[in-house]
C-alpha cells in the first residue's frame, strides 16, 4: 500500500488522479485547433472507486478515460469545446486545491503530533 494511501486515505488518491485529469484537460484546450483532435476526460468517480479498491492510479486512470461528445460538431473533426475544456479545468483546479489543502493540514497535524505538541 502506497504511502499516501495510508496516511492521507482517499485524498492522496484523489489528488494524483486530479493532477492526472488537470493534464489530460489541458492537453485538449492545447490541441483545440488540430485538426481531428479527440477531447478526453477520466470519469473522476469512476477512477477514484477504482483507484481505492486496489488498483495502481495509472490502471484507473485508463479504465475511467473517455472521449468527450460535442454539443456542436466542428468541420474539421476536432472534439474540444473551449467554454468546456475551460469550465472542467477551472473546476477540477479548485477540487485540486481543496484536496491539497486537506492534506497540507493533515501534514501539520501530523508534524504536531511528532513534535509532542
Amino acid at each position: 500500500m502506497a504511502i499516501s494511501s495510508t496516511l492521507f486515505g482517499i485524498q492522496g488518491d484523489a489528488l494524483v488522479l486530479r493532477n492526472q485529469r488537470m493534464a489530460m484537460l489541458a492537453s485538449n484546450i492545447a490541441n483545440a485547433a488540430t485538426p481531428n483532435y479527440k477531447a478526453r476526460d477520466i470519469d473522476f468517480n469512476k477512477a477514484l472507486g477504482e483507484a481505492t479498491s486496489g488498483n495502481e492510479t495509472e490502471e484507473a486512470v485508463n479504465d475511467a478515460m473517455g472521449y468527450r461528445v460535442p454539443i456542436d460538431k466542428s468541420i474539421d473533426g476536432n472534439t474540444v469545446e473551449l467554454p468546456t475544456e475551460q469550465a472542467q479545468f477551472a473546476e477540477n483546479g479548485l477540487k485540486y486545491r481543496s484536496t491539497l489543502t486537506f492534506i497540507q493540514d493533515r501534514m501539520s497535524d501530523v508534524m504536531s503530533s511528532l513534535k509532542g505538541e
